[in-house]
């Protein structure tokens, strides 16, 4: 009787999750300071909301 083992993928899905996740989570949040933030969290009065101008009207983001 010969013994298979086979090796577990449970960690290796969970990691995968974990990368995905964190992925989302900081896309999100670098299109919501491109996008809206305006200076109320970068601190940067309107140096972000002008520094990605352009790239806000070709998301189709309102900015004035």
């Amino acid at each position: 009787m010969a013994v298979v083992h086979l090796p577990d993928e449970s960690l290796g899905n969970a990691a995968l999750a974990a990368a995905v996740t964190a992925t989302i989570l900081f896309a999100f949040v670098v299109l919501y300071l491109v996008g809206f933030d305006q200076g109320a969290i970068s601190r940067s009065g309107m140096f972000m909301h002008e520094l990605m101008h352009d790239g806000r009207h070709l998301l189709g983001l309102p900015c004035h």
